[in-house]
């Protein structure tokens, strides 16, 4: 065993080498600094594959920017949507095994998957879900602020994501249907999606030090801290996200040095030193245009780079005139891309510890300009006066702030609170500390500063502080109900349809069991009897004959809701001398004052 790691470890250490010889790499190294220089990435690993062999693989920068541990062609970096190749992959191993059908139902497969309406129902193909063409617009935050590791769960979800156009209309990023092909294959193969990866790929393609989860990432050794970059210019550190049930969709961690190898299938056919790991005609079809992007019309800078296509869990274009095949990965902290060139047996692999960063795609085109021998562009240089530019537009253009000034919410912000709730996505808490709200989701926390009127503004809460400058301009519409009363939240979480309505269940406060005993009784509206009691000493409800009964929730001193109805509240009247006398009962067809039976 030691003398076979021994032998690898060599031969990697000769194609390092090598690769020094290759003319067209010569300067390569200076030109991949200067990027790292003028995107202020903490690091990043690069590896080029050309036929049978990786004729360049290297690290630049730092895997731990804090403490200088340099990144190498080993460092194992977060790969996101990168991974979806792979999901796809497996579907198409099972359609060679006779398991499926690209134009099956994936219903068929997952009896409780449902969409928003019947034509979804009836018309998405598995085939659909592969290219990103269901009419589903992305509802990320559906995951990305809700997450949960039940895939069952997510699924779920999914029939209450409003579709912006109609079934193979047009083309739309979409996570959720990669999350449900991974979905698929669990229901055919008995086996999560995490081990169908493994024991498909990982295994067979020797990708030993790739795995899927933050949690075998931490337990791993030489592995990148993810970063983002403050004020433009400071590199911070950023938590890993646990990506959870969403994993189908973008949760591989690998290196370059092991995606080298999943690089080399695609390019040799679907197969790895031999041996045939990806059906020949699932290869050609998923590296073909299924469902176009965009026009990807060339321009006058550009004229040799068009075409903007998907395949499945790939996007197909022209490069400088060479066929591309390639799809970037973005999670908190990481960046990546991953690409080849199917006629040239090209494949050029970046993994970058930057959040949202451009370093993968700069990498990657000036590896390509070089490998193609083509017309070199001076990415970095160019990166650097777009950003100049950039900044100089974003100065002219600064608008005054669109809020009107000396408004204020119609309500004490102690109104506000609660739990909001959407089937589609899931639940959050406003809660209010000092004087001020904020909103607890499962994974974030914001404060909700006032922007005008009921609206609200989400500013996330990190660990230096709140970032004022906002969560991707979401903001909250309040509205009342027809009692005066906030009963929802409308939050425009995806831009292509309409705001998503969080129904508000209002935040209940523990009363002890000998308030309650003092609500205790029978009260009298006209002829009708109302009675209040207790159940265990700790809940309090109402009953009024032929009527279910109404569990009450208290909301402030002597204040209740009922559970069930919205709008409906009862306000117990204490008198001056402290004894419970009156109860109204508040309704939407109005108010109602009862008097206790002595």
């Amino acid at each position: 065993m030691k003398k076979t790691l021994l032998t690898i470890i060599t031969l990697l250490a000769f194609l390092a080498t090598s690769a020094q010889g290759d003319k067209r790499l010569k300067g390569l190294e200076a030109d991949l600094n200067a990027i790292l220089e003028v995107t202020h990435a903490a690091g990043f690993a690069v590896a080029v594959v050309e036929g049978d062999k990786v004729v360049y693989a290297k690290g630049f920068g730092y895997r731990d920017y804090e403490n200088k541990v340099p990144a190498d062609a080993n460092t194992l970096f977060a790969i996101g949507s990168s991974s979806k190749a792979f999901t796809s992959a497996i579907l198409g191993q099972l359609r060679d095994e006779d398991k499926l059908s690209f134009d099956d139902s994936p219903i068929q497969y997952v009896p409780e998957l449902s969409f928003f309406n019947e034509e979804m129902n009836n018309q998405i193909k598995i085939k659909d879900l592969m290219c990103h063409r269901t009419g589903l617009p992305r509802h990320d935050f559906s995951w990305y602020l809700f997450p949960t590791f039940d895939k069952d769960s997510l699924v779920a979800r999914i029939e209450f994501q409003e579709p912006f156009t109609g079934v193979r209309e047009q083309w739309f990023y979409n996570n959720f249907m990669f999350l449900t092909q991974g979905v698929i294959a669990e229901r055919i193969t008995g086996k999560s999606w995490e081990d169908n990866i493994k024991e498909r790929f990982f295994q067979p393609l020797g990708m030993s030090r790739s795995n899927v989860s933050i949690t075998e990432l931490e337990q791993s050794s030489n592995v990148a801290l993810g970063y983002g970059l403050k004020d433009d210019t400071v590199i911070n550190k950023m938590a890993y996200y646990h990506i959870a049930a969403m994993s189908p969709a973008g949760s591989i961690n690998s290196s370059v040095n092991d995606m080298t190898h999943w690089v080399s299938t695609w390019i040799h056919n679907g197969k790895f030193k031999g041996e045939q790991i990806l059906p020949e005609t699932y290869v050609n079809e998923a590296m073909s245009s299924q469902m176009v992007v965009g026009g990807g019309l060339p321009d006058k800078e550009f004229p040799d780079m068009h075409m903007s296509n998907y395949g499945y869990g790939w996007f197909v274009s022209s490069y400088r005139g060479h066929y591309r095949v390639e799809h970037g990965g973005n999670i908190d902290g990481f960046s990546a891309n991953v690409a080849f060139f199917p006629a040239d047996s090209l494949g050029i692999i970046v993994l970058a510890n930057q959040n949202g960063s451009a370093v993968p795609n700069l990498v990657r085109n000036t590896v390509a300009d070089r490998m193609l021998k083509t017309t070199k562009t001076d990415w970095a240089k160019r990166y650097k006066e777009q950003r100049i530019k950039a900044k100089k537009m974003q100065v002219e253009n600064v608008a005054a702030t669109s809020s009107v000034a000396n408004t204020r919410p119609s309500h004490i912000l102690q109104d506000y609170t609660g739990k909001y709730s959407h089937p589609g996505y899931g639940n959050f808490v406003l809660q209010l500390k000092n004087d001020s709200l904020f909103a607890a989701f499962s994974k974030k926390r914001f404060y909700v500063s006032h922007y005008h009127y009921d609206i609200f503004e989400l500013l996330e809460v990190t660990e230096e502080g709140v970032d004022t400058t906002g969560f991707g301009n979401v903001k909250i519409n309040f509205e009342t109900n027809e009692s005066g009363d906030i009963s929802l939240a409308k939050i425009k979480f995806e831009p292509t349809v309409d705001p998503l309505e969080f129904s508000r269940t209002p935040t209940s406060m523990e009363v002890k069991k000998e308030t309650l005993e003092r609500y205790v009784g029978e009260y009298m509206l006209g002829e009708t009897t109302i009675k209040i009691y207790t159940k265990n000493d700790e809940t309090l409800f109402l009953f009024v004959a032929g009527q279910p009964e109404y569990e009450l929730l208290a909301t402030g001193k002597h204040k209740f809701s009922f559970k069930a109805l919205e709008g409906f509240k009862v306000e117990f009247v204490e008198s001056e001398g402290n004894a419970i006398d009156d109860m109204t009962l508040i309704q939407p067809n109005g108010t109602f004052k009862t008097k206790r039976k002595k």
